[in-house]
């Protein structure tokens, strides 16, 4: 009698845990097809916030079953989504220090998927980090872009100095 309660509890909890697997893998291609078609670049940045948060949930999920290929498609994917939100932020809306709906929550997420990659970067084998690091590299110049973007005034920075050409136009 034990053994029939030992196998339903396995049965169920593997049922449950594909059944799982199958509605995060349904969210995100639900979130990704909602960005596809966002043409608002503001609105595109706020679904990229749940879109990625999605893909960082199957992203541990893939992590901890080893699937570091799956990891790094995923992680591609969301470097792609970034980069197409960025620049359609930088076609609509040009002055990020004076309106920065959209470039805030992007720069944000994107800060976070760096902190994410950092931490997978840490435990993924050695054979798997040469395309996750180029994910990173690009994740982090979107980053600094968009804080050059929102905070183009920073202390301690020179500004440019004119030339007396230009200083007569």
């Amino acid at each position: 009698m034990g053994s029939l309660r030992a196998r339903i509890a396995v049965f169920s909890g593997a049922l449950f845990f594909a059944c799982s697997t199958l509605f995060a893998s349904d969210k995100v291609q639900e979130l990704q097809t909602r960005f596809d078609q966002e043409t608002d670049p503001v609105h595109k940045a706020k679904i990229l916030e749940k879109l990625g948060d999605a893909e960082f949930a199957e992203g541990r999920k893939a992590e901890k079953a080893g699937d570091y290929n799956g990891l790094g498609l995923l992680m591609e994917k969301y470097r792609d989504n970034a980069q197409i939100a960025f620049d359609g932020l930088k076609k609509r809306r040009q002055d990020a220090e004076r309106h920065p709906e959209g470039y805030k929550q992007l720069q944000f997420h994107v800060d976070r998927a760096l902190r994410e990659l950092d931490q997978i970067l840490v435990i993924a084998p050695t054979e798997y980090r040469p395309p996750l690091l180029l994910v990173r590299r690009d994740l982090f110049a979107i980053n600094d872009d968009l804080l050059r973007m929102l905070f183009p005034h920073r202390p301690g920075e020179q500004p440019l100095k004119r030339s007396g050409r230009e200083k007569q136009q």
